[in-house]
This record gives structure tokens, sequence and C-alpha cells, in this order.
């Protein structure tokens, strides 16, 4: 089972819950330029579409099948943001040694 990114944790007095970010739309995402949240809401709307039972039948194995792909890409999306996170640790320079060269 995966860690919890935000762990829940019993509240100190006078303290509120932070505000959740709304979520952006696909148009929003598209014009920020922002793919994950982009794939982030794709995948909200095909769920919404798989949860209607109005859906036809027949849509539903085409609909299931690209959420599943945008899983994948938000998934790799997210690794990969990670991967860089953690290469681009700041190194600090040590003194200059004139003998070593």
């Amino acid at each position: 089972m995966a860690a919890r990114t935000n762990p829940l944790r019993a509240v100190k007095p006078g303290e509120t819950a932070p505000k959740l970010k709304k979520p952006m739309s696909s148009l929003e995402a598209a014009v920020a330029e922002d793919r994950l949240e982009e794939l982030r809401s794709m995948r909200r709307r095909i769920a919404t579409a798989l949860d209607d039972p109005n859906t036809p039948a027949r849509d539903l194995a085409a609909l299931t099948r690209r959420q599943i792909e945008i899983g994948r890409e938000i998934e790799a999306l997210v690794a990969r943001d990670k991967q860089e996170a953690a290469e681009n640790v700041e190194i600090s320079d040590g003194d200059f040694d004139a003998s070593a060269v």
C-alpha cells in the first residue's frame, strides 16, 4: 500500500482546514499549458460519463480504455516530476585548491 502524502492529524485549537483548490476545467488547463491538470480534467470528465446511467453501453468500453490510458499518463508525468525534483538538488562548490590543477 502506498504511503499517504497528507497524513491525518489532530486539529490544533483555533486551526481551520486549508481551502481546497478548485480543479481546473479542461479549457483552463489547456490555456495554462498545464498538461497534468489537463489530463486530470479529462479523467474527471470520463469518470462522470462512466458513472452516468444514461451513457450508452456501446461507449463504456472505449471510455474505460481511455480512462486507463489517461491514468497511466498521469502516473508517468508525476513520476517524471518526482525524478526531476530529486535530480535538481543544489550542490555547493568546495573551496578552490590551485595546487590540484
